[in-house]
């Protein structure tokens, strides 16, 4: 492998561990793919967005069998995303370069300023039985699907904000949003293949990559506090977002 693909392969393995950990964390391999990876944004978003599906299989596995996925709150989350993410596809692939990157730098400093936002001091015991609290996550679905097709993120770069916001326990949001980047990443991806925006060798060597790190990072989101990674997860992607906002306008 070559130094760039070695330097890819250190940058996909700390996204890995990000999304393992805190779910915010796939949004710095559009940014990294978008400045360094010689990728346009709409290459960039779509890529990272493909290799969202294999990291989504391997946390799902992972934390199903710690038993941490609650699939009564996990499924209505999972629905609502299922239309959504190509939609949101779609609407990225008719926008401009220039206004699509700085959407997605806004949405990437966004998350950056989110998790130094303090998290609400206690979270409910929520089952998703009622009704309206079933349709409460579709909407959540529905708004992380349509953000993950439009800028590549990943669902968990939107689902687990809005859960934490609505006092879902961090770890089960988390957990949650594994399942999800598997819906998002398909729907999504069916759209941007369509308009063949898939570097399929940078996908191969970022999904190879990113697995290595979720494997790291679902276990450091169940023994220990993952406020190190939060912080650190926060300014990367204000920084990121941030230059590329600079170098798009």
């Amino acid at each position: 492998m070559s130094p760039a693909d070695l330097l890819l392969g250190g940058v996909a393995i700390a996204v890995g561990l990000l999304i393992g950990t805190v779910g915010v964390g796939g949004v710095l391999m559009v940014a990294f793919l978008a400045l360094y990876g010689g990728l346009s944004i709409h290459q960039a978003a779509a890529t990272a967005l493909f290799s969202f599906l294999f990291t989504g299989i391997l946390g799902t596995w992972l934390y199903q069998r710690r038993g941490s996925i609650d699939w009564r709150i996990t499924l209505p989350v999972c629905a609502g995303s299922v239309i959504f993410g190509f939609a949101g596809a779609f609407a990225g692939a008719l926008i401009d370069p220039k206004p699509l990157s700085i959407a997605i730098a806004l949405i990437i400093v966004a998350a950056g300023v989110y998790i130094f936002v303090p998290s609400p001091r206690s979270a409910s015991h929520r089952e998703g039985k009622e009704p309206s609290e079933r349709i409460l996550l579709v909407s959540v679905g529905a708004a992380a699907g349509f953000g993950s097709g439009f800028s590549g993120a990943g669902g968990p770069l939107f689902a687990v904000p809005l859960m934490v916001i609505l006092r879902y326990v961090p770890l089960t949001a988390v957990a949650a949003s594994q399942v999800l980047q598997i819906v998002a990443a398909v729907s999504g991806s069916v759209e941007n293949l369509r308009h063949g925006f898939v570097d399929w060798r940078v996908a191969t060597i970022i999904s190879v990559f990113e697995l290595a790190g979720v494997i790291v990072g679902v276990r450091l989101a169940h023994v220990a506090k993952p406020r190190t990674l939060r912080v650190m997860a926060g300014v990367l992607c204000i920084a990121s977002g941030g230059f590329l906002l600079v170098r798009s306008w």
